[in-house]
């Protein structure tokens, strides 16, 4: 079964898997044609993790998040003013991409098909054209003047859409390896749009590194997520903190969606000040401090911890092949289009995750030479006792990843419910009156706004008696409440899953 945000990502990743390939085939597959029809929220220009469960093996995670170039100068940029990092139009929030790397990687260790047979699929959509998705052409209009950006300005729906300098740089990957990418007409690119930003051996690094993934125990299971640079820890910690509360056993309580809020708040209102590249999870997850955060908690009023929020642009999409194998990738521009700069004339854009890095002199997390920014990206994955699979599962949403993972872990552990019911049900997410971007959701400190979809108004009543500051999205508006995606290999080893109908092209497919 295989679970993306565009039916025909999901189409390819089970001709894959109907092909003889596995869950990692897939997975590459399927964010390959990604790559070529939602540009809109991720990119060959911009990074991935990744979760792979290998049945009778450790969870592993993949950390494929590029680096600042060599020429990075966080006094340059304070000398022009920014007190923040530039949000858009600036390579110096475009670390070097490390997707195509992390597809190399997965690929050693776990691909059973070669790369051209993986890559095909996509490299004829962007070749032969696709029909924009309506959420693709609504976003084009706001890259309608970038320079290089030829072939995605001002779409309409269903138009035909052909990626040429895509196909081209697929079909290089698929023929010279990572080399064909960061050493080839991308690559080239890249150093001349940096002018000083990224040097030729930025490019010579791999960005792509096999690392621990942290766990933790919950309502009975395992809860495993990607370590620092991630924000994935708070997805965990809050989990924490939830099941140590007296959550209800009906999700249309206020109460029920009161306590995750203040779950989630209590995990990550410090999150600016703690999350780096060299952070501890250990630390970040311990069960005394997260005992005393959940202290404070109480059912009949909101904590006052300091924080506000935005949306970013991201995918995540999840696979279980027949074998057992889970994979649970996500993988992002950071905000819709990333930076707003277009790589020469391949049409691929830069993203901009270089946002999550601080300009505070001797931050942790400072802009600089070589380091890895904080990152919203948080899949997420479960496992029972026995170590066995139970579920991939994960969004997009910038800083509300976490709080989004906390709403489904709790509805499927907690509630028990089913995968169609957990990504139909009505959603919170933490929001400020003036986002600024998808990573200041916790360093703004402002006075925090609840907003609900249209489907949960029956908690605005409760909440505000609680003193939460809370807003109902317009009817029909579904926007910066994650798009999510949900595995579940039940006791029988039966798959269920679902697509989130909030991505409006999605599709969860099996055989």
């Amino acid at each position: 079964m295989v679970c993306t945000v565009d039916h025909l990502a999901s189409s390819a990743a089970l001709t894959i898997l109907a092909q003889g390939g596995n869950a990692v085939d897939a997975s590459i597959a399927a964010n390959a044609v990604l790559t070529v029809t939602s540009q809109h929220m991720n990119g060959l220009g911009g990074d991935l993790w990744a979760l792979v469960h290998q049945p009778g093996e450790t969870v592993t995670a993949l950390n494929a998040s590029g680096r600042a170039g060599s020429g990075a100068d966080p006094d340059a940029l304070r000398a022009q003013g920014h007190t923040t990092m530039p949000y858009r139009g600036s390579v110096a929030s475009s670390p070097v991409p490390g997707c195509v790397d992390g597809w190399f990687a997965l690929h050693e260790r776990y691909g059973s098909m070669d790369m051209g047979t993986l890559l095909a699929a996509a490299t004829q959509l962007a070749e032969a054209g696709f029909a924009a998705s309506a959420q693709l052409a609504r976003a084009s209009e706001i890259v309608s003047t970038t320079p290089g950006n030829v072939h995605l300005a001002n779409l309409h729906a269903g138009q035909k859409v052909q990626r040429p300098g895509v196909a081209r740089t697929l079909r290089v990957i698929a023929d010279q390896g990572r080399d064909g990418f960061y050493g080839g007409e991308f690559g080239e690119a890249l150093v001349t749009v940096g002018a000083g930003e990224y040097s030729e051996a930025d490019l010579e690094a791999s960005y792509a590194d096999w690392v621990d993934a942290p766990s933790v125990d919950v309502w009975g299971h395992t809860l495993w997520t990607a370590p620092p640079n991630s924000q994935g820890y708070l997805s965990l910690a809050g989990a924490v903190i939830a099941e140590g509360l007296d959550l209800p056993e009906d999700p249309d309580d206020p109460l029920f969606a009161h306590l995750l809020i203040e779950s989630a708040r209590a995990a990550a209102f410090d999150r600016s000040d703690v999350l780096h590249e060299h952070a501890d999870p250990a630390a970040l997850l311990d069960r005394d401090m997260l005992a005393g955060r959940r202290a404070r908690i109480r059912p009949g009023n909101a904590v006052s911890w300091g924080d506000s929020y935005a949306d970013g642009g991201t995918m995540y999409m999840c696979v279980v092949d027949s074998a057992g194998m889970g994979v649970s990738l996500i993988q992002s521009n950071a905000a819709g289009f990333g930076a707003h700069i277009v790589a020469g004339e391949t049409g691929i854009f830069l993203h901009n995750r270089g946002i999550g890095f601080n300009l505070d002199p001797g931050h942790p997390a400072e802009y600089g030479p070589g380091k890895r920014p904080p990152h919203t990206l948080a899949p997420a994955l479960i496992t029972r006792p026995d170590g066995s699979l139970r579920s991939v599962l994960g969004t997009m949403g910038g800083d509300a990843q976490p709080q989004v993972v906390l709403q489904m872990v709790a509805r499927m552990l907690h509630l028990g419910e089913q995968p169609g019911a957990i990504l139909t049900a009505g959603r919170f997410t933490l929001a400020s009156p003036d986002p600024q971007s998808g990573f200041d959701t916790w360093i703004a400190r402002g006075e925090v706004q609840v907003r609900l979809e249209p489907h949960a108004a029956h908690w605005q009543s409760g909440l505000s008696e609680r003193g939460h500051r809370v807003d109902v999205a317009p009817v029909g508006d579904l926007s910066g409440f994650g798009h999510a995606h949900l595995i579940e290999v039940t006791p029988d080893g039966t798959l269920s899953g679902a697509a989130d109908p909030r991505a409006r092209a999605s599709a969860a497919l099996g055989r």
